[in-house]
């Protein structure tokens, strides 16, 4: 089993498999400018999202958490901050900078836009300079953290592509890799076998606390989640309660245990396998996974999901080979033959293994060819 990637080792000490520039607007009304450096400088990411104003609490917490999270992923090699006025634009790069990576921070207010813009572009073209002279160096793949988010869900996610991500999740972990899960609503009928799971009475509890958090927050809007949970599309692939999907979903972590329970973005505080309060919006949980410095996403889908992360790859495996044809160009990696028997559970999760490994040193994932750069972030309550 082939263990050696060519990564990015940060001063930090983490291994990510990407070297972006990413152009954080602290806020939507700096979104223009991070955007129009990006069409002038090759070799920048820029982060455009509709926040960062009059957030207050937990909220505004987690918004702060986010930003600085997807500057310090070990993906990130080099990260502009651009906001609208000094305090929580340094906020947001003096914590960048503890990663020991390139940082500057700007903003509009005793600026204005076009000096703004004339700034940050010239300090772009030297973090790029820079960024694209550093070499990939030989890295266990243990040293990666990596996420997991399925999406589409039908029948056969939790027959087929969950299991093998599962088989892979057992195998990872068994050599001191790191995996992070979430999807909390989608744990729904299930969440007494993920609460078996964990290793510690304390994360156990902690655990059903964050989960009963949710419920309780769906039964105050007296809603029926039928639509939302499952999606339409889960109950045209057959899955017609919640029940249903979480005992699909669950199979993502095999039979491994639980090392501990996080809330939203609260740190990782080492090795083994982690539930991470999350939404269930795909978009949204992949990208705080993403600001947790996951560095490769495995997505497993059964309709299919066109999603992606401007700097987390996502790898898509589905078990559907209707899926797998008529969405072609989405799936990394196809393991629908199991259905037929022309391919067993051990050899559908080598293939899953070999395909990390290729993007870890390089390969770019279906998503990343496609384009697919969805930023979302997850809003808790309304701004003030």
């Amino acid at each position: 089993m082939e263990r050696t990637v060519f990564a990015y080792r940060r001063k930090d000490g983490k291994v990510g498999v990407r070297n972006w520039v990413v152009l954080i607007p602290v806020d939507d009304i700096s979104n223009a400018i991070v955007e129009t450096v990006e069409k002038s400088i090759i070799g920048v990411l820029s982060l455009p999202h509709s926040y960062g104003r009059l957030q207050f609490g937990k909220d505004l917490d987690l918004f702060f958490k986010t930003l600085i999270g997807i500057g310090t992923n070990p993906n990130v090699a080099a990260a502009i901050v651009v906001g609208i006025e000094p305090k929580w634009t340094n906020k947001i790069a003096d914590s960048i900078a503890k990663t020991g990576k390139p940082v500057e921070a700007f903003w509009v207010e005793g600026h204005g836009q076009l000096r703004t813009i004339e700034k940050v572009s010239r300090t772009a073209v030297k973090f790029v300079e820079h960024v694209t002279n550093v070499k990939r160096e030989p890295a266990d793949i243990s040293e990666l953290i990596i996420s997991l988010k399925c999406g589409e869900s039908d029948t056969t996610s939790g027959l087929v592509a969950n299991r093998v991500v599962g088989k892979f999740v057992e195998k990872f972990l068994d050599i001191g890799g790191t995996v992070l899960f979430g999807e909390t609503t989608e744990l729904t009928g299930a969440e007494h076998i993920v609460a078996s799971k964990f290793k510690k009475e304390e994360d156990r509890k902690k655990f059903l606390e964050l989960f009963n958090e949710y419920q309780e927050l769906i039964r105050k809007q007296g809603v029926d989640l039928l639509g939302s949970q499952p999606t339409e599309g889960n109950i045209v692939g057959g899955l017609s309660t919640i029940e249903e999907k979480a005992l699909g979903n669950i199979q993502k972590i095999g039979n491994a245990m639980i090392n501990g329970a996080l809330d939203f973005l609260e740190p990782v505080p080492g090795k083994g396998l982690y539930f991470m309060n999350t939404s269930s919006a795909a978009a949204e949980a992949v990208t705080l996974f993403a600001a947790a410095n996951a560095v490769i996403h495995l997505f497993p889908t059964g309709q299919g999901n066109p999603v992606g992360n401007p700097i987390l790859p996502v790898i898509k495996i589905t078990g559907n080979p209707k899926t797998a044809k008529a969405m072609e160009e989405h799936i990394d990696v196809d393991i629908s033959g199991i259905l037929t028997g022309a391919l067993d559970m051990e050899t559908a999760t080598d293939l899953v293994w070999k395909r990390v490994i290729e993007t870890a040193c390089g390969r770019l994932t279906r998503a990343e060819i496609l384009n697919h750069k969805e930023f979302v972030l997850t809003k808790l309550y309304r701004s003030a």
